[in-house]
């Protein structure tokens, strides 16, 4: 038997991975959580609403993951209609094969892109 009394976790290593610094969600991010609830039937944990990070990871897991398939490479509707509007203003064509590849179709309105 020991006479010394015993400490729990007095010598262990200071834990400095707290999240002393969380900053809370954004409203937009509280806004989206909540209609991605309704839309999927899921609660939003109400406590995320003070951690930004987490409430992200919520909103990652409970969105619907993209298509894939024969046509999940091709560009959306949104950029086709803003690369033709952006050719328009700059008075040049849109090349045919950025119509085939959502990443060329970024790039190129990336680097057309009204200033």
């Amino acid at each position: 038997m020991s006479i010394h009394p015993t400490l729990p976790g007095l010598f262990e290593p200071v834990q400095t991975a707290l999240p002393l610094d969380v900053a809370p969600a954004t409203d937009k991010q509280i806004a989206y959580a909540r209609t991605l609830a309704a839309r999927t039937g899921r609660a939003v944990p109400t406590a995320l609403f003070g951690d930004r990070a987490g409430l992200s990871a919520w909103i990652d897991r409970a969105k619907p993951k993209a298509a894939e398939g024969r046509f999940s490479a091709y560009p959306s509707a949104k950029q086709v209609q803003f690369a033709e509007r952006i050719a328009r203003l700059k008075r040049r064509e849109v090349p045919p094969e950025c119509f085939k590849d959502k990443s060329l179709m970024a790039r190129w309105i990336d680097g057309n892109k009204p200033r």
